[in-house]
């Protein structure tokens, strides 16, 4: 569960789900229960900072209620003058604090700063509290990639320590559930660890439990997150049991990273180029960006949609990698599946969710979930934590798992 009861995060999306329509609102009525909730309680705001493969997203709470959220999209143009994510910092600083301004928001009467989080070392799920550490961490790559995710800790770290306020993560990418039959591959000390949107699909696949009167504990679901990344993973009774490595070339291809590539074909590639340059396709100039010139979905959507025949081939050849992607976790599972979840930006085209269930619709039931619930994931254990409600982890520095035991592999 997200930071301990779940009640008061469903009434707060329920207005923005219910029966999937394309509301991107609280209903009043989830405001007004909020206002209830909060009665004889000191009023807070937060703001998180979800920075992605292709955007930063920012929402200001206050207490349960979402007063502004904003997603700022940038061309992958833009994010390639940056030779590394850590040198995107102040540029992505400004864009928030423009945002702010734009809003009418001083930074300084902001309570606390939730940042999503990668990078850092592998840590167990739940609600973690920033500090100099686990924003140093976040920035050397610890977990070994190159994903912005890891931008969330650091700027939530440096606006609380610019104001003077607390900080806090939930769910980073590297929360590590796998179990060991997914972890070992055909080389020695060579081992698959999660790199996943963990915080999104815990909280869509939550949620979803809840809607059909189930705890998440108790369902098994694949949940597939389709965005600029796109990670699916295999949820086994509450536990990410297994997954693809979205930001180290396994899976589909995504609208910036270049996904699975034959062992071979990959080292012929870096023998005509370099390994900095497939590092770069990995992560930031692969897929789309490699094979049309943009990062931009709407670009290459609308293209598909006047009939063009090679856009039409990258974007159904990206759906035809996704289900096979479900299709594995499907065998993860062992075919007991209580729904394939669908979450993410690109589900607004209605073809993504159409070409998977035309696939993968005998495995479970295909629900769908556009956007994603990761901005009311973030805020309400922060809230809670600031209310004195939860008390959260502190971040140790050390990996989740360390080895098969007294098996030598």
């Amino acid at each position: 569960m997200i930071g301990g009861d779940f009640d008061v995060f469903s009434v707060s999306v329920w207005g923005k789900w219910q029966k999937m329509g394309d509301s991107r609102t609280v209903s009043v009525q989830c405001g007004i229960i909020s206002e209830l909730e909060r009665n004889d309680k000191m009023s807070f705001r937060i703001l998180v900072i979800n920075p992605g493969s292709t955007s930063t997203k920012i929402s200001l709470f206050e207490d349960e209620t979402p007063l502004f959220e904003k997603n700022i999209f940038h061309e992958s143009a833009v994010l390639l003058k940056f030779a590394h994510v850590n040198d995107q910092m102040p540029f992505r600083y400004g864009v928030i604090l423009e945002a702010l301004k734009d809003e009418g928001v001083p930074p300084e009467t902001i309570d606390a700063f939730a940042g999503r989080c990668g990078g850092a070392c592998s840590q167990p799920g739940g609600l973690i509290e920033i500090d100099q550490r686990l924003s140093d961490d976040a920035a050397a790559g610890m977990d070994g990639s190159e994903h912005p995710a890891k931008l969330g800790v650091m700027l939530a770290w440096k606006f609380a320590c610019e104001f003077g306020k607390r900080a806090f993560t939930l769910n980073s990418t590297t929360v590590d559930e796998y179990s060991d039959l997914a972890r070992l591959t055909g080389i020695k000390g060579v081992y698959r660890f999660p790199h996943s949107h963990v915080l999104n699909q815990k909280a869509v696949a939550e949620f979803h439990a809840q809607k059909i009167g189930r705890r998440y504990e108790e369902c098994n679901f694949i949940v597939a997150h389709i965005d600029g990344g796109i990670t699916c993973s295999a949820h086994d009774h509450g536990r990410m049991v297994d997954g693809n490595m979205g930001a180290d070339g396994e899976g589909a291809f995504t609208p910036t990273r270049i996904g699975s590539v034959p062992v071979f074909l990959l080292l012929d590639y870096i023998e005509k180029h370099s390994v900095a340059d497939a590092r770069l396709r990995c992560t930031r100039a692969g897929g789309f960006v490699d094979l049309l010139g943009t990062s931009d979905a709407n670009v290459v959507h609308a293209a598909v949609e006047r009939g063009d025949r090679k856009a039409s081939l990258v974007w159904n050849t990206m759906i035809y990698d996704i289900c096979k992607m479900i299709g594995a976790m499907g065998a993860v599972l062992c075919g007991k599946v209580d729904a394939i979840i669908l979450t993410g930006g690109l589900l607004r085209f209605a073809d993504v969710a159409e070409g998977i269930r035309k696939r993968c619709g005998f495995i479970a039931p295909v629900e769908v979930y556009p956007g994603e619930m990761e901005q009311e994931a973030l805020a309400v254990p922060a809230l809670k934590a600031l209310r004195g409600e939860l008390e959260p982890m502190k971040y140790t520095g050390r990996n989740v798992w360390n080895g098969f035991g007294d098996i030598d592999l």
